[in-house]
Order: C-alpha cells, then structure tokens, then sequence
C-alpha cells in the first residue's frame, strides 16, 4: 500500500471508516475484476479517492454497493464495498500510478532494482499496468493518455532540471495527471460544473503527492548518490514546507467551489488529512491551538503555537533541558543540587539507583534484572505468523501485535492517534475530529 492520505480509523468514526473501507475494498476488487489477482497489489489509499469523489457528487443509489464474499485481508469477513464506474477509473488511476513508481524505482536503481534480471522484469510489468490502465481508463470514457504523457514527459523533464529550475516544473506531469483524474469523477457523476474546481484540487493534490514523497526519499536518496527533485533543484526543506501547506489551502477553497451530495468524506480526505499528511513527513503537527489558547502550547508555531510554552527538547528552558534551567536545573528537588543530594535513590549519583554503587548495573550492587528476551521465530514460521497476522487484520487494526520474525511488540498500522487529544472538538460539517483551527476550511 502506498498514498499520502493514510486516515486513522479512530478519526474517521464508525460511519466514515466503513465508507473509506468500501471504497478501498471496491478498488482492490475492481482491479482483480478486471486485470486479475496480481493487479490487487496496486491497490493505494490515493488512487480510491477518485472513487470518492465519484460518490461524493453522485445522486444515493441502490446499486452503488455489492455485498462482498469472505477475504483474508478482512479476516474472512464479509463487507459492503463500493462498485461502477468510480472504482473502475480508480483502478485505472492506480495502475499507472503504480506503473510510474515502478519505473521510477528501476530508474534510481533502488533495492533490488539495481540487478539488470529484476529490472528487466520490473520494466515489463510496468508496462502491462500502464496498457491495462489505459483500457479500463477508455471503458469509463477517461483517456489515460494524459496520465501516460505524463509518466513519459516526467523522465525528460527530470533529465533537464538543475539548481535554479523551479521545483513547480518538475511537479507539472504529476500535477497534470491527477487534474484530469479528479476532473473527470465530474463527467461520471453527471456534474459537469464541478469539473474545473476538482481538476484545481487535483493539480494541487498531484504536487502536494510529489513533493512528499521527494521530502521522503531525501535522504535515502542522498545517501545513495539517487536524483531527488529537491537536491537536483536546489530547493530547501523550508520552501519545499512552504509549497506544501499553500498545495493543502489551495485544496481546501477548490473543495468549497465543488457542489457534492454528501462530501463529508471527501472533505475529511482533502481538507484535514492532507495537512496531517504534510505534518507527518515533514516531522511537525500535533494539537496546537488549543493548548496554546489554554496556555500550554506545544506546537511547531506553525498553526497558532508561537505564544506557546512548548520548548524543543534539551533546549534552554525546556523541563528536559539536560543543565543549565528548566524544571530540572540544580536547585529543582529532582536534580543534582536536591535535598538527598548523592542520596537520592533514583538518582544516577545515588547509592541505590540505576548506576549507583549498590543499584543494578553499579560496580559493587544488586543483579541487574533484564526480562527474557523472546526468540526469534525461523524464516518459515514467521511465514505463517505473518500470514496470520495479515488474515486476522492484526497488522493494520490491533493496538498492539507481536512482529512475525523478531517477536517484538509493534503498534497496529492504524494505531496512530496523535491529534485525538483533549484539544480536539467534533467539527460538525464534516463530523470528524478536528483541532480548534478547523475554521480555516469550514464553518465550524
């Protein structure tokens, strides 16, 4: 699975997560219908949201849904999941993107795709993705040639920029594509007027996906010697961030020109995840603006932080500050110049703390206790715990899970709840949990 727009099904609410589900669903087996099992592994959170907003402007319907049988992936349960025309240009969307990764990686000699037999075969597949994209992409009256003109003029443009080119001209093929993607979920769903505000927050979109995911790959690709639109520019992290919120506000005005039928979807998608996306790669985000009006900020400064206490850590004033001030300077009762002084058993200089003559691990003290390590699994029967694990929906719904070959314990993929604070509030327009500063891009 690869996308920018990863929602956290805990912010998504009961009602909200099966949508996305049936859509995501609907997009893994319109590709299997279509092209066949192997086509499923395209399957990725960005291309369903052209299915979305297929939907989102469509009139109710009965046959917008199909019940569907048992799958491992939903640990053999069965579902309601999205079909038509929206998911079909979904999976034709998928299926170039897919074909543009694939030889993007071959490109870069990433991995395995640096030994001449894997890129061989990987150009080949590449290629049958792009024609089986292109002809489901003409069965919905979508002409796949702009997405494939723009896979092609992307190599050429790439080969050509250097520092000084304008980072927007290297996102231009990506733009372009997703504009025509997102426009044409308009000609499905018979609104014709909502055309040129999607094919907006498409462009927009298609720079925002490109942009994080050169932020991503930076420094892998740094290391590794690869081309990186970034590097090859001369473009610096502050004015790739910069880019990347006015592409997220840009989305959010095409989206209130757009007239949807139910857009509540559509508009938790768009309008709050993509910030939440651009947040995570760029290592800022969090609840701000509450705690800030509440006096406790811990933001960035990005939304609203700058009057905030938050200080980065072992900066000055910080209560983690290692010395110097904070809560934790001499003078603090949990510091070096506390009133136990060296005595102080949970201090480090202390006789009976960790590191202490007598606590564990010091040089005359007590056993230090380790707990047991678990063994490894072997390589086939962590095989099968990782099949289980993807059967059961362990890997991507459970709290916790124990890793198929090391044993260790791992949060579940969409055990990522950060934002969900005591800071949030219900946003009533889109029914999703949202920070304070959700007046941005709707009523609230």
């Amino acid at each position: 699975m690869f996308g920018i727009v990863r929602p956290c099904g805990h912010r998504l609410g009961e009602g909200l997560k099966t949508q996305w589900m049936a859509h995501l669903c609907g997009l893994c087996l319109a590709l299997r219908g279509d092209h066949g099992q192997f086509a499923r592994i395209v399957t990725n959170y960005d291309g369903l949201l052209v299915s979305v907003l297929t939907e989102a402007q469509s009139e109710r319907s009965s046959d917008r849904r199909r019940r569907a049988g048992p799958c491992p992936l939903r640990g053999m349960r069965t579902a309601s999941v999205a079909q038509g025309e929206g998911a079909r240009l979904a999976a034709a969307v998928s299926l170039v993107l897919a074909s543009a990764k694939v030889r993007d990686h071959v490109d870069d000699r990433d991995g395995l795709f640096a030994r001449r037999p894997v890129a061989a075969a990987a150009r080949k597949v590449a290629a049958n993705w792009g024609r089986a994209g292109a002809r489901t992409g003409t069965d919905v009256g979508f002409d796949t040639a702009v997405l494939l003109d723009a896979v092609e003029r992307q190599t050429g443009i790439e080969a050509l920029a250097g520092p000084g080119t304008s980072l927007l001209t290297v996102t231009e093929p990506t733009e372009t594509a997703t504009a025509a993607a997102f426009a044409h979920t308009a000609v499905l769903a018979g609104r014709p007027g909502n055309a040129e505000p999607l094919a907006e927050a498409g462009r927009l979109f298609g720079r925002l996906a490109h942009l994080l995911d050169a932020v991503e790959d930076l420094a892998n690709d740094t290391a590794s010697g690869a081309w990186n639109p970034l590097t090859a520019t001369g473009t610096d992290l502050a004015e790739a961030r910069r880019l990347a919120d006015d592409a997220v506000h840009g989305v959010r005005l095409a989206l209130r020109e757009a007239d949807f039928v139910d857009g509540r979807l559509a508009h938790l998608l768009l309008a709050h995840e993509l910030g939440r996306s651009v947040d995570r790669v760029f290592g800022t985000g969090g609840c701000v603006r509450g705690h800030v009006e509440r006096g406790e900020g811990h933001g960035d400064g990005r939304r609203g932080g700058q009057g905030g206490g938050w200080v980065p850590t072992g900066a000055p004033g910080s209560p983690y500050a290692p010395t110097g001030s904070g809560s934790y300077a001499p003078g603090n009762p949990y510091a070096s110049g506390d009133p136990y002084g060296g005595g102080n058993p949970y201090a480090g200089g202390g006789t009976g703390g960790p590191g202490g003559p007598a606590g564990p691990g010091g040089p005359g003290g007590g056993p230090s206790f380790q707990p047991p390590k678990p063994g490894r699994r072997g390589f086939w029967a962590g095989c099968f715990a990782a099949v289980g694990l993807c059967c059961t929906c362990k890997v991507c719904c459970a709290d916790e899970f124990e890793g198929p070959w090391s044993r260790k314990k791992r949060g579940g993929l969409c055990d990522n709840c950060d934002d969900c604070c005591d800071c949030c509030e219900y946003c009533e327009v889109c029914q999703c949990c949202e920070c304070l500063d959700c007046c941005d891009c709707c009523d609230c």
